[in-house]
């Protein structure tokens, strides 16, 4: 079983994280980003290589997608926490999220591209 995060590793990795957009999830040991593609394929074509990744690492995400949103949340079940394992899948799945944006602010609503092509 995967061991939690000590104090130094999560002072060392986790502000730098914060940098690119993850976020500390209320109430929980784990970390929230949410990443807004051009469209639908390019959310569809990140999922595909971060479940390669994450079947490698056997560690899998917990995830949502609409249309081009992809809202990922990463804990270690079994630890009960953040672990190493964590750290890994976030930097892997940032590596290769290209250009989309991403919703700093987990307050606020997300719209898919959907919802706002139908508001006009």
């Amino acid at each position: 079983m995967a061991e939690l995060l000590d104090e130094a590793t999560r002072n060392d990795n986790l502000p730098r994280l914060g940098e690119t957009g993850w976020r500390a999830v209320p109430d929980r040991d784990a970390i929230r980003k949410i990443w807004k593609f051009r469209n639908f394929s390019e959310a569809w074509g990140f999922m595909s290589r971060a479940a390669l990744v994450a079947e490698k690492l056997n560690h899998h995400p917990e995830w949502t997608n609409i249309y081009n949103v992809v809202d990922v949340t990463l804990v270690t079940h079994d630890a009960g926490g953040l672990t190493d394992l964590d750290l890994k899948l976030a930097r892997r799945m940032d590596s290769f999220a290209g250009e989309a944006e991403v919703q700093g602010d987990h307050s606020e609503s997300v719209q898919c591209l959907c919802e706002i092509h139908a508001q006009k």
